[in-house]
């Protein structure tokens, strides 16, 4: 049966104590920033309700970030987790712990751990085969490599923000195939990309590769993440060198990071690879399965447009952890790595605009008209869940971003 909580949860509430994902947080009282675990429809001062308890995670639970929480380890981790449980279970706790409950709706989300770097990776076999149909038409839709690497670049870890932060539209460089010469402005293929980040927490020694059995002591938890695209931008800019100011401008994160133990019961078998993969990355014999089964819904203006399943991702976060390591880089507490862009075998799993649209060519409908990329004024919402324990589901924190013009 799934753990029942003294709280006033409702039944099946995908934020129950089976979920507790982690969160930074205000309150128009009290602006200083603290950590938040999220319960149904409220958030737990986590902070303040150890020190009430007398426990001894007080410390690790009362900064104003989580990265002092993420670089404590697996081991803390996992105590931290049980303790939280036992506080939100418990009836005996209730009363020490009520006073610490604030209503969601009351308090204001933060950026939840300091980003140190970012990479993002380009995971999807439908993805990439839908794009290098669009823009290699008479070629192989995958190049050689695509199948026996985790394809990734770095991006911009200081334009990671939180989920609600307005979304300026980028102006570049762009020059469609009609253009004489390349024009400067705003883009007009503003896109979307629906995605799932992943957040280090133990950090790992320069020149030591981290391996896939070791991706749990390393990695804390996930979350979405829409890496927004600017399709035009990119498309004059990323050759020889790859995306740069096309996708540079903003990648919108969840506000809150669910911890990889609430997801056990998610965890599913990647699709079959169709060749040997190095050693390096060949999972075959590693203990749990390395994807996970999450449903993630993107909708704009309030309507759904594509549901990307992410238990289809060729490449699992554990291989990508692996290859972004094994030249000897290390890892930092705050490093952020994002899945690439989510899509399935259907059109309506799509986990973008310029895949929905087939690049302009097919306008979706949307009540207040029809739509191939972002408008000003849009504004997009990715909503996930996976399987959890006894049946439950286990809620992903939404992330929701607002297209505003250029400045």
């Amino acid at each position: 049966m799934p753990q029942q909580s003294p709280l006033d949860v409702p039944e099946g509430d995908p934020f129950g104590p089976h979920n507790l994902p982690y969160g930074v947080f205000s309150t128009a009282g009290e602006e200083r920033r603290r950590i938040g675990v999220r319960i149904g429809g409220h958030v737990l001062d986590a902070g303040a309700a150890a020190v009430a308890l007398g426990s001894p995670y007080a410390g690790l639970l009362g900064h104003s970030c989580l990265n002092p929480l993420l670089a404590a380890g697996r081991t803390a981790w996992r105590d931290v987790r049980r303790a939280l449980t036992a506080w939100v279970t418990d009836p005996g706790h209730r009363p020490t712990v009520e006073p610490h409950l604030l209503p969601l709706d009351e308090v204001t989300l933060h950026l939840p751990y300091e980003v140190a770097d970012y990479v993002d990776f380009y995971a999807s076999e439908h993805h990439a085969t839908n794009v290098g149909r669009m823009f290699r038409p008479d070629g192989d839709a995958l190049t050689p490599n695509w199948k026996h690497l985790p394809i990734g670049y770095h991006g911009r870890s200081g334009t990671v923000v939180v989920s609600g932060t307005d979304v300026v539209r980028p102006s570049g460089q762009r020059k469609a195939p009609t253009d004489p010469a390349p024009v400067f402005g705003p883009s007009v293929k503003l896109d979307i990309e629906a995605e799932v980040g992943f957040v280090v927490g133990a950090p790992s020694e320069l020149g030591r590769p981290v391996p896939l059995g070791a991706f749990e002591d390393h990695v804390f938890g996930l979350f979405l993440l829409n890496d927004w695209s600017a399709r035009d931008i990119q498309a004059w800019e990323y050759v020889p060198l790859g995306p740069f100011l096309g996708k540079s401008f903003a990648t919108s994160v969840s506000a809150w990071v669910t911890p990889l133990e609430a997801l056990d019961a998610a965890r599913v078998a990647p699709p079959a690879r169709d060749f040997p993969l190095l050693p390096y990355l060949d999972d075959a014999a590693v203990d749990r399965p390395g994807g996970f089964d999450l449903h993630i819904t993107v909708s704009i203006n309030g309507q759904e447009v594509a549901q990307p399943p992410f238990a289809t991702m060729y490449w699992t976060a554990a291989q990508q952890l692996a290859h972004m390591t094994v030249n000897g880089a290390s890892l930092r507490t705050g490093d952020v790595f994002g899945s690439g862009t989510v899509s399935g075998p259907e059109v309506g799993q799509r986990g973008s605009l310029l895949e929905l649209t087939w690049n302009g060519r097919d306008a979706i409908e949307l009540a207040d008209g029809k739509r191939t990329f972002l408008e000003d004024g849009d504004t997009v919402t990715l909503t996930a869940w996976a399987p959890g324990p006894d049946g439950t589901r286990v809620g992903l924190g939404e992330v929701v971003g607002r297209i505003v013009g250029t400045a």
